[in-house]
């Protein structure tokens, strides 16, 4: 396969159009002169800032010790006030309940300065969906940057540590809220616009890490996200109803998915990820499994999914229709790893199913994949629903790979969350039911060593479910090492 390259330049900060990202990637994809691909990304438009104050002239101690929540948010306050400007903090640790981000105010966590969640119940906001170490409502002109650190101490949350999936300490013990995951996040940022997030190490969340909820126009670059590896819930970034979003040059290395979009109370367009690195126990990129409302106009890009449980996962549920995503330049590796994780090693999992019998069910096109690699344990899974097909999907220029070598059995198929649940079923290179039209196009299919045990299948599907496909230049071809 031919290098190739693509260079799209987005001049403001505002992203016009994902659609015409999409429209213009199948046009380049097309041409002979595309080679690989990178992305010039947008520049903040947000105002300079006007004023700088240090969190240590309101009394902070920085000593890890003594909370300075108080001195934290005066800083912020008296910079809101003066028109907005950077609230900065020296080296130190930084012990704090919730502090709240006002527009125009940039928080500066310096290098070798750490700002410390508070692991008391208390030291969180009465309503549950309020629970975040730093919280931005309502703001416009808002960000958090530096090269320090905001550490959310999720391994306080542990009560028992488990190789298999540690189990966590739920205040609903408490009675603040229902379910077990009843956890504080790290950053959140609702109903707000205008937002950069950069050059800052995010890390040890107790549940999610940094959180959009209806946001308008957000940049997010240059961010370090960790996790406990066996930890769950403590997802890297999810994005939920909020449009126009840039993700860019991210290292994301967590228990939970690394990248999540969900449209709970409204839709979710124009999202581009790209340039990234990421590490996951579950999905790497995942839409879904909060599915109420349409997935529209979404870019994915040279992007590096190591050793994860899943690749590139779609987990629609509730009725929210999904097209025009394009998937490009994105090498992965998948891995089994206990099946108390959802996943179970696909490169790519395509599902649309109602989450129970009160869902509705919803649809997926226009998915396009190119210039897709994938070293796995298992193969593709593609798996629409009789009333929700799957439709107008393209692979092209696609290199699989397949290889066992943990020890953890295979045979399975995972429809979780609902639907099916775990379902015993052969493995294969690509398993499909109810689709209507895809296109494959240059895929190589490779097994290395040993194809006994279940594992001898390149496509599987029955003729009932499945219609309108087109094989050109598929290959499938086994070689020992």
């Amino acid at each position: 396969m031919q290098n190739r390259t693509m260079t799209i330049s987005l001049n403001s900060f505002s992203i016009q159009s994902a659609t015409l990202i999409l429209i213009f990637c199948s046009a380049i994809i097309q041409s002979e002169s595309y080679t690989s691909s990178s992305i010039r990304l947008p520049h903040s438009h947000s105002r300079s800032p006007s004023v700088t104050v240090s969190v240590t002239e309101y009394g902070a101690t920085g000593d890890g010790v003594h909370y300075d929540t108080e001195p934290i948010q005066s800083a912020i306050d008296a910079c809101w006030s003066a028109g907005g400007g950077r609230v900065v903090f020296p080296p130190g640790n930084y012990l704090t309940a919730t502090v709240f981000l006002k527009s125009g105010v940039v928080l500066e966590v310096q290098k070798n300065a750490t700002v410390l969640g508070g692991t008391r119940l208390e030291d969180y906001p009465v309503e549950q969906n309020r629970w975040y170490v730093v919280l931005a409502e309502d703001a416009e002109d808002v960000g958090i940057t530096g090269g320090g650190e905001i550490n959310g101490q999720g391994l306080e949350f542990v009560l028992r540590f488990d190789e298999r999936k540690n189990v966590m300490v739920s205040w609903n013990q408490t009675g603040a809220c229902s379910g077990d995951e009843c956890r504080p996040r790290l950053v959140g940022f609702i109903r707000s616009k205008n937002v950069r997030v950069w050059d800052i190490h995010l890390s040890e969340p107790a549940y999610w890490c940094l959180h959009l909820v209806q946001c308008d126009n957000t940049y997010i670059h240059d961010v370090s996200i960790y996790g406990d590896f066996n930890t769950p819930n403590n997802d890297g970034i999810d994005i939920d109803d909020s449009n126009n979003t840039v993700i860019t040059r991210c290292n994301i290395n967590t228990g939970d998915d690394a990248i999540c979009p969900k449209t709970y109370d409204g839709p979710l367009y124009n999202l581009t990820a790209t340039d990234s690195w990421i590490r996951t126990k579950s999905s790497a990129i995942k839409l879904g499994s909060a599915s109420w409302f349409p997935f529209k106009g979404l870019l994915f890009n040279n992007i590096t999914i190591v050793e994860s449980h899943r690749g590139l996962g779609l987990q629609i549920r509730d009725g929210g229709n999904v097209s025009d995503i394009v998937f490009s330049n994105i090498n992965i590796s998948t891995r089994y790893y206990d099946p108390s994780w959802w996943g179970r090693a696909e490169p790519i999992y395509v599902t649309t199913c109602p989450r129970d019998n009160t869902s509705k069910t919803s649809s997926i096109s226009n998915l396009l994949f190119v210039n897709i690699t994938a070293n796995s344990e298992n193969g593709i899974f593609l798996s629409g629903s009789e009333n929700g097909v799957l439709s107008n999907l393209k692979f092209l220029n696609v290199n699989l790979n397949y290889k066992r070598w943990t020890s953890y059995e295979d045979g399975l198929v995972d429809y979780r969350p609902g639907c099916q649940g775990l379902v015993n079923h052969s493995s294969a290179g690509i398993i499909m039911e109810h689709i209507d039209g895809l296109e494959v196009e240059n895929v190589n299919m490779r097994w290395l060593g040993d194809r006994v045990r279940k594992w001898n299948n390149p496509l599987d599907f029955r003729p009932s479910s499945v219609d309108n496909i087109s094989l050109m230049n598929f290959h499938s071809i086994s070689f020992k090492q």
